[in-house]
């Protein structure tokens, strides 16, 4: 038997509700087959239009015992509890769901959205941090 999630179930979803509402205003007004520049742009214009604070190209060092041996660079860092990675693909590929998985897990943050913009419109995918969910006593 299936247990319904309710909305306290979910990490950030009043936030995630309003990331996901910029990526549709997004779509809406410029449609498909841009450039994903031209997507981060349009998107950090409604996510500051939405009053929502955000880091933009934000660097997230992946360190070894103490020293750096990579460095990532976040599309978008929203009210520093939410990462948000725009894709341009009519699917989500695995290496996208990895490199999303790589910022959660070298960030320590709950929580992604991965969004596309696809031909038929804007989509997310909702990953979460279990690490971070479980140590923080949220899922």
């Amino acid at each position: 038997m299936f247990n319904k999630l309710k909305k306290e179930d979910l990490v950030f979803p009043d936030l995630s509700y309003q990331i996901v509402g910029c990526a549709f205003e997004v779509y809406n007004e410029l449609g498909f087959g841009h450039a994903e520049k031209y997507y981060q742009k349009a998107m950090a214009m409604a996510l500051k239009n939405k009053g929502l604070s955000f880091k933009e190209q934000h660097y997230a060092p992946l360190k070894f015992k103490g020293e750096l041996v990579g460095k990532l660079f976040l599309d978008f860092l929203v009210e520093d509890k939410v990462i948000v990675e725009l894709k341009k693909n009519n699917f989500y590929s695995k290496a996208n769901i990895d490199q999303v998985n790589e910022y959660l897990l070298t960030s320590k943050l709950q929580l992604a959205l991965l969004i596309n913009f696809t031909s038929k419109g804007a989509t997310c995918k909702r990953l979460v941090n279990i690490r971070e969910s479980a140590s923080s006593g949220t899922e």
